[in-house]
């Protein structure tokens, strides 16, 4: 018999955590509006989490926190790419040559999207950390629970991801890609800046 609170509970966690603006959910939205690369985006995303959920599920989210040099290096590589993520999507805000509604290329798109998805320390925080911790009030039903998040991550990321067609004609105009972009810029850069100052 399945469970059907540990795993409501499981998509609803995993909700409140994934749909925040952020760079991850921006690049799965643009590659989504171009039509471009948008299943291994939507996998990259969706298996990634669904592996982080496993392993804090499984208990390496308390094995990481008595390993705190791991925990520096990923915070200051993940700082330092969410900055430079961020200067680039000011970058396109500022420079309307820069607004290429044509994309990045596949291999691009790809290596961005993993670098978006294992470099940035809020990933781990959230599926490794918080939802490890979550999923212990639920005993032996929390991988019910984890399978919750993991159906959060993968609905998701398929809607906004395929979903994103519906809004090529707002993004049809190089002013909407700017305010994104902007958000982008401000978010990302933000948060970067707030990981590199602890």
């Amino acid at each position: 018999m399945i469970p059907l609170q540990a795993l409501a509970a499981g998509l609803g966690t995993g909700l409140s955590l994934i749909v925040v603006i952020g760079a991850q959910n921006a690049l799965v939205l643009r590659q989504g509006v171009l039509r471009q690369q948008v299943p291994a985006i939507v996998a990259i995303c969706a298996v990634s989490d669904a592996l982080l959920i496993a392993l804090g599920v499984g208990g390496v989210g308390t094995a990481l926190t008595s390993w705190p040099v791991a925990l520096e290096v990923v915070r200051w590589l993940g700082a330092a790419f969410l900055v430079g993520y961020g200067v680039l999507a000011a970058r396109r805000v500022l420079r309307p040559g820069a607004l290429v509604v044509g994309g990045a290329a596949p291999a691009a798109a790809v290596l961005t999207c993993l670098a978006l998805t294992w470099l940035n320390p809020h990933v781990y925080l959230d599926t490794v950390l918080l939802l490890g911790t979550a999923s212990t009030g639920w005993g032996d039903a929390r991988w019910w629970f984890a399978a919750g998040a993991m159906t959060a991550s993968a609905l998701w990321f398929s809607s906004l991801g395929f979903g994103a067609r519906r809004l090529s004609t707002a993004f049809a105009r190089p002013a909407t890609w700017r305010v994104l972009d902007a958000s982008v810029a401000v978010v990302v850069t933000a948060t970067g800046i707030s990981l590199a100052l602890g």
